[in-house]
């Protein structure tokens, strides 16, 4: 048996080539498309052994691993040998997303027809087109039905949306710490995420790629979605008022060191990804719509059995969302269990959370 992931090595599959180009759900047409993709164990001969992996928004699809960079994988705890996804067990995909800025077609990439990077010429997609472009992946890679597939907030939309797009092709499937559909509050914090993109000069209207990337506009709305991503607690805890060099400078600088936080995250987050992939991405979020009838229609059903998990400290996404999941699944007469698992690390915890996750995940699995 292994006892580590091996060195992992990003692979890359086109499809959708003109005229055979892949319809949106907008009805606009995109091709050729490259979904960047990751996979960890090995496919048994029955094909029956496949677990797809969703990310979330920030996220890619080196989940697991060492990268070439020498990075770990997003959910490096819960991928491998022994873990919850034991890769000596199944074999794990994880794609990422179109629109994405991670090797995936997006709005960095360039349109064929112009010989330019797309930027906001590239047509707005939904959760449904991401799934699209997967289920194309899996065609692919030969996989006729998914054992599982798994992921947290905007991933575990992606699950979500399998299951309604495609009932008979997921035996399992776990969201985590996500909603049917956006509320409110949810769209009003991703729009002043997407204002303050837009707000910055460097931005250009999104035409900013022979220039440079409209780094403060992007480090705020980060700053902002990291502070969403927290609990009160978990920020008391790690921060409180403790501040940075001693005492007050009375000028506009950071004192604090939850300050200096935000700072650091949001010039990092500038450094890797792309800012307008950002606002894609936020958008097909916020259109993400599941609820009452739209998840599967009364003429349909499905035998994909659900594990539905949220976090006591999660006011991003709060456990009455994930209740209103299982409450549908419960109507539609759908096998659903339910676990609110208790933590302070507020959103961020479906990555944190590894013990009870892994315990809860291998028995799932285990039982199907």
């Amino acid at each position: 048996m292994e006892t580590a992931i091996d060195r992992i090595e990003t692979q890359y599959f086109r499809f959708a080539a003109p005229p055979d180009r892949m319809v949106l759900e907008s009805g606009r047409r995109l091709g050729p498309i490259t979904l960047a993709y990751e996979t960890y164990g090995r496919l048994n001969p029955e094909r029956s052994n496949a677990v797809l992996v969703c990310h979330a928004l920030s996220g890619d699809a080196h989940a697991a691993g060492t990268n070439a960079e020498g990075q770990p994988g997003w959910w490096e705890a819960m991928i491998g040998p022994g873990k919850a996804f034991d890769t000596d067990r199944y074999f794990v995909i994880c794609a990422n997303v179109i629109g994405g800025c991670k090797g995936s077609t997006g709005p960095a990439s360039v349109d064929p027809e112009t010989g330019q990077p797309y930027a906001l010429g590239f047509p707005v997609i939904t959760i449904a087109d991401m799934v699209e472009a997967q289920r194309h992946l899996l065609d692919h890679l030969g996989i006729d039905q998914l054992l599982c597939v798994a992921g947290g907030s905007m991933g575990g939309m992606q699950v979500l949306q399998w299951v309604s797009s495609y009932p008979d092709r997921v035996r399992a499937a776990i969201p985590l710490a996500t909603a049917l559909k956006h509320s409110p509050q949810q769209i009003a914090f991703n729009e002043v995420i997407r204002q303050s993109i837009m707000a910055d000069p460097a931005w250009r209207k999104g035409d900013y790629y022979a220039y440079r990337q409209p780094g403060r506009g992007l480090a705020i709305a980060r700053m902002i979605g990291h502070i969403t991503f927290m609990s009160d607690q978990s920020m008391e805890e790690k921060f409180s008022r403790k501040l940075k060099n001693g005492g007050y400078s009375y000028k506009f600088t950071d004192d604090f060191e939850v300050e200096g936080y935000l700072h650091y995250r949001g010039d990092n987050f500038v450094k890797r990804f792309d800012a307008n992939s950002y606002l894609y991405i936020t958008k097909a979020m916020d259109y993400f719509d599941l609820s009452d009838g739209r998840f599967l229609p009364k003429t349909r059903t499905t035998e994909t059995r659900f594990l539905v998990v949220s976090y006591t400290s999660d006011w991003l996404y709060p456990s009455q969302q994930s209740q209103e999941i299982v409450r549908l699944l419960k109507r539609r007469r759908i096998a659903a269990t339910y676990c609110e698992l208790k933590s302070a690390y507020g959103h961020d915890a479906f990555l944190v959370e590894i013990e009870e996750q892994t315990r809860l995940i291998g028995n799932f699995l285990g039982n199907l």
